[in-house]
């Protein structure tokens, strides 16, 4: 019975401020400073040897950030350097054909030849008129006859080399080898953009809030090294239900409190978007209906300067009283 004497006067103060506290709520929306958030990581893996910013600077598109150490990258440039070599050496020799030694090589060879095949057709004519005369036995002949086939064959085959030689190589050749070559290009390419990303570049103007590496560590692809918020990009956001969404209309223009410095900033409402369905209200509360939908009230101050002075995050306030007319 003493505890319950001792609880009850507890429970009538808590219900007695929760009652004050809604009562307020009744006449104002309760909100968040927010700014525009960006990031920036690096596309390829490796130990951060610079960082040239701190936590707080202002920076501007272009600027270098940090500078990271690429071993993988170099060695792969070196290795796609002397594969370019070899394609586009590849390449020229095929596009200027036999040298002049070569087509030397190949006339000596075919002159060769011609003597062979000269020298088995007279020994080949020798032998049928003595085969004829029944003075030569069939397997002599034979033997006359093959020498004379394969000299001719010999002789063919290297008037057909000469022939290709001063013809030069097929366009099939070539267009392979430039092919070959132009893949090889690629690499390289592909290697040397790799590298270029070695600097980490702003590609935003940003504030930096965090910088979450240091020098010595190994910063890996897609991880935010740098984050902060956009200059000038300061607003404010509120959540209302559906049951007071109507107090609220695009393209009004309100006035939002800041407790903190005890400030009033005069602004706009630009977007009233609803929520996710996860947000909607789906338990009781005093003053909200059940499957309420929540909407999302983005606001503009018109003194963008002044109000980058606000502390990211802090509570704001939009009395019902501050909505005026279009």
């Amino acid at each position: 019975m003493n505890d319950i004497k001792i609880l009850l006067p507890l429970a009538m103060i808590f219900f007695g401020l929760t009652s004050c506290n809604q009562k307020k709520l009744d006449h104002a929306f309760e909100g968040k400073i927010k700014r525009e958030t960006i990031a920036f990581t690096t596309k390829v893996a490796g130990r951060i040897l610079k960082i040239y910013v701190k936590e707080g600077d202002l920076v501007h598109r272009g600027d270098t950030l940090a500078m990271l150490n690429l071993p993988e990258v170099t060695a792969k440039i070196a290795q796609a350097s002397g594969v370019v070599k070899a394609a586009s050496a590849q390449h020229t020799m095929a596009d200027n054909g036999a040298t002049q030694n070569q087509l030397k090589q190949i006339q000596a060879k075919y002159k060769a030849s011609s003597e062979q095949f000269a020298f088995a057709q007279k020994s080949f004519k020798r032998a049928s008129a003595m085969y004829a005369d029944s003075m030569m036995a069939p397997q002599a002949y034979d033997e006359a006859f093959a020498k004379y086939q394969g000299a001719k064959a010999q002789l063919d085959a290297t008037a057909a080399e000469l022939n290709e030689a001063k013809k030069g190589p097929r366009y099939e050749t070539k267009d392979a080898a430039k092919g070959q070559q132009q893949q090889a290009e690629g690499v390289l390419q592909e290697a040397e953009v790799a590298y270029s990303e070695r600097y980490i570049i702003a590609t935003n103007d940003m504030a930096v809030e965090t910088i979450t590496l240091h020098e010595g560590e190994l910063a890996t692809p897609g991880y935010a090294i740098f984050s902060g918020y956009i200059p000038r990009s300061t607003w404010f956001r509120f959540t209302v239900p559906e049951s007071q969404i109507s107090t609220v209309q695009k393209g009004s223009a309100v006035t939002v409190n800041v407790p903190y410095n005890k400030e009033s900033f005069n602004g706009k409402v630009v977007t009233i978007k609803q929520m996710p369905k996860y947000a909607d209200i789906t338990t009781a509360y005093p003053e909200y209906k059940m499957d309420e939908a929540v909407y999302e009230i983005k606001i503009i101050p018109e003194d963008i300067k002044k109000a980058e002075e606000l502390l990211f995050n802090a509570a704001v306030l939009l009395p019902g009283s501050a909505v005026k007319s279009k």
